[in-house]
């Protein structure tokens, strides 16, 4: 039975349900025997929000003439996430608690795969690492004050459609909480983006949730897409180590690779991603 469980989560833009078949493929071959103590599992939310964009996207190329297709594509369904997360996110049944619940029964579904709580490992790409941040950053907040939107409202209320029974064990709602996570990899991750216009004594990343735990943020400074998380607060310099890579090869090899369609979901790719990840999930096979 495995001993560690990985989570991913994906980016903004157009996403089919097996977007990282590829990845998990190349995780394993790295992996070799020890592929056998990882239980893997992605977490998919753009089924929430990709019909409602197509339909935006036909009805404009229908009817009026608009340069630059690709591009356009990628900010409608891209940027289209984003707001569509962030829209009235207090109601119940909004997006962003859709998502947040995606999150949870990925994680319960490896939580039973492994048998009951092991470390988690996560590895998030662009707008899903803020995705993940809010559900991480809720469900510390609920431990002290109530939160106003998402599932960790009521974690106890979505017991059904997280788990198929009426009540979560204290075990399950540490677990899907973040508790185990021993390490959390992001990659073109845009969380600047979404905190930009607080006040600086505002901008707070989640608490440390465990002293195994290590946060290692790859960004590539060719995309503007993804940031470096240490300038934003002390409290992030503290957590997160920030590494610049080259998974584009440079500006012009990026924006070739961007326009077909224009992305920038190539960091899966990279050995400089790649290898720290297999390292993580080594890390925290072994025991304490």
């Amino acid at each position: 039975m495995a001993s560690v469980a990985f989570a991913t989560v994906h980016g903004m833009g157009e996403t089919l349900p097996g977007y990282a078949d590829g990845l998990w493929a190349a995780v394993q071959d790295r992996l070799g025997v020890d592929k056998a103590n990882v239980a893997f599992g992605s977490v998919y939310y753009q089924q929430l929000l990709q019909d409602n964009e197509a339909q935006v996207w036909d009805r404009v190329s229908a009817s009026a003439t608009v340069r630059y297709g690709d591009l356009r594509r990628f900010v409608l369904f891209g940027f289209g996430d984003a707001a569509g997360l962030e829209t009235r996110k207090e109601d119940d049944g909004s997006m962003y608690e859709l998502a947040q619940l995606d999150i949870a029964r990925t994680l319960m579904g490896l939580r039973e795969r492994c048998g009951g709580t092991v470390p988690l490992v996560l590895l998030t790409h662009s707008l899903g690492c803020q995705v993940m941040s809010s559900y991480i950053y809720d469900a510390q907040k609920a431990l002290r004050t109530p939160v106003v939107a998402g599932i960790w409202k009521d974690i106890q209320r979505h017991a059904w459609s997280i788990a198929g029974r009426s009540l979560l064990t204290p075990e399950e709602i540490a677990f899907l909480r973040g508790d185990t996570c021993t390490g959390w990899i992001t990659t073109g991750c845009n969380i600047p983006i979404f905190v930009a216009a607080h006040q600086n004594m505002r901008i707070i990343p989640i608490a440390r949730p465990n002293e195994r735990f290590d946060w290692l943020n790859i960004y590539d400074p060719d995309d503007i897409l993804g940031w470096p998380l240490q300038p934003l607060s002390d409290g992030y310099r503290d957590l997160v180590q920030d590494r610049a890579i080259n998974a584009g090869r440079g500006p012009v090899q990026w924006l070739v690779k961007s326009w077909n369609p224009w992305s920038h979901n190539i960091y899966w790719d990279s050995p400089e991603v790649l290898t720290p990840l297999t390292d993580m999930l080594r890390r925290a096979a072994m025991p304490v």
